[in-house]
């Protein structure tokens, strides 16, 4: 952690919804003229398209059949550990891309499936921000929540998650039905054993909680909207947060437990606005302070 050059970092896992927090955050660092550079989780996998495929198959062969893009050794975790110290104590640091469509690969001149060269970040910004599946990660080996200052949970229930990943592997990426259900399959160990610790370590979660039947993921029609969904926002620490506040402030909101509140679906966006401005005007105030 650093007061001098502090780093947020959102963490969930594919289709929990963590693009759309992060186009929570823009608004806020726009409106509060606040200049942050933002780094992918992709971009630290360890594997191209091809080269991961390769490695799938020779994991499958082995007889391993839980090795995914959410398992530890899939990733470059110490250098996204290494990036994260870098810029809490210089505010220097280097990222990449993946590429993931031909739409980006048009854009950024680098085929489908692969990485753009490293580039080193702005040396203006005030804060580092991260969004990907291990912005949390504590283990023996790898410490990469101990950086990071702010650390924002976003966990859908995982029937939700898993409509939203198919829907979306679907219409954007144009997997079947079968061949996402496959990858969820595949990614059940590490989402238990890489994923899920990582909501431990972090200091605000939101979870979203339909209330539609959402019994059958794999034949879902459509996503629940918002407004067909409560949000579990839970602190890992209440100290400082102004529940009559909050409640007073988001129509149909009420607490569940001492350190939990819970909002309606349509108010997402208005819950995070009024609880994370403050604490990310906090971290900006400690930095220029330093």
């Amino acid at each position: 952690m650093s007061i001098k050059h502090p780093i947020i970092s959102v963490t969930g896992s594919s289709g929990a919804g963590t693009s759309t927090v992060k186009t929570t955050f823009d608004q806020i660092f726009r409106r509060e003229n606040i200049k942050s550079v933002s780094i992918e989780g992709d971009a630290f996998h360890k594997y191209n398209r091809a080269d991961m495929k390769r490695e799938l198959d020779k994991r499958l062969a082995a007889g391993d059949h839980s090795f995914s893009h959410f398992s530890l050794d899939a990733n470059e975790l110490g250098e996204l550990e290494r990036v994260f110290r870098e810029y809490g104590q210089t505010g220097g640091g280097r990222s990449r891309l993946y590429v993931h469509s031909d739409e980006e690969a048009k854009e950024l001149g680098v085929p489908s499936g692969n990485f753009t060269e490293w580039a080193p970040f702005e040396n203006t910004s005030d804060i580092l921000f991260y969004e990907g599946l291990h912005g949390a990660v504590k283990t023996d080996e790898i410490k990469i929540a101990d950086h990071a200052d702010l650390k924002i949970g976003v966990v859908p229930v995982v029937n939700l998650e898993w409509i939203q990943k198919i829907h979306r592997d679907r219409t954007v990426r144009g997997y079947s039905t079968e061949a996402v259900t496959d990858v969820i399959l595949r990614r059940m160990d590490a989402y238990v054993n890489c994923i899920m610790p990582q909501f431990s370590q972090t200091n605000i979660n939101f979870q979203r909680v339909p209330v539609v039947d959402t019994s059958n993921p794999f034949i879902a029609r459509s996503i629940p909207t918002l407004d067909e969904s409560l949000v579990v926002i839970r602190f890992a620490s209440p100290h400082g947060i102004d529940f009559q506040y909050l409640t007073s402030m988001i129509e149909g909101s009420w607490m569940s437990r001492a350190n939990s509140i819970v909002v309606p679906g349509g108010k997402t966006d208005l819950a995070m606005q009024l609880i994370l401005t403050p604490l990310i005007l906090r971290l900006t105030e400690q930095s220029r302070r330093a």
